[in-house]
């Protein structure tokens, strides 16, 4: 019997990432989630926003460990999930109205990033939201000491991998149309940002 893959981070995190993002997705809509990872997140969210239609995603090699996941949650607002890389020319879907992703920012090479964020300007519609869970230096600097630890860890097991700098991301961000409504505080030295593309 295979296992489900399991991860802590998500565990410790679900709800209170859950709190915030019930306030952002309060509407129903489908929400995108880039780099699903488990599946785990998937399932709590959507267990517990029954109005919205959530579509995990993530890399191929991640697809049968979140279907693992989706298979015992059976839930009818939990979409199958699709392969997408943010790389990809060409994405798995038409528009986008609501996006959500988590520890994903930090493991991407930089220039992925870059990728991920002309992919919002390209399929987002207007008014849609983006929900972005990660670590984040400010004004060039750890927030804490833990992350400066994590950091040299990331880079350990891959140069391209690490912390990245919020101003970074908001210029980048401000690129491909969207703004900054908020930028919460969240346990273990990570933030939640919240942007709407203009």
């Amino acid at each position: 019997m295979t296992h489900k893959p399991f991860s802590q981070a998500c565990e410790n995190n679900k709800d209170s990432i859950l709190q915030m993002i019930s306030t952002v997705f309060c509407h129903p809509t489908t929400v995108w989630e880039i780099g699903s990872g488990t599946g785990q997140h998937a399932c709590h969210f959507a267990r517990h926003l029954p109005h919205i239609e959530w579509q995990p995603t993530d890399r191929a090699d991640n697809i049968h460990g979140i279907g693992l996941w989706l298979e015992e949650t059976r839930l009818p607002n939990l979409k199958p999930a699709i392969t997408l890389d943010v790389t990809d020319a060409v994405w798995p879907c038409n528009t986008i109205d609501a996006l959500f992703t988590a520890n994903t920012l930090h493991i991407m090479s930089w220039d992925e990033v870059q990728i991920l964020f002309k992919h919002l300007a390209e399929y987002l519609n207007p008014k849609a939201v983006v929900c972005i869970y990660d670590p984040f230096n400010y004004h060039g600097t750890y927030t804490s000491d833990s992350n400066a630890r994590f950091d040299q860890s990331l880079k350990s097991q891959n140069s391209l991998s690490g912390i990245r700098h919020f101003e970074d991301i908001l210029l980048l961000a401000t690129a491909s149309g969207l703004h900054l409504i908020s930028d919460n505080a969240m346990p273990a030295n990570n933030r939640l940002l919240v942007l709407q593309k203009d």
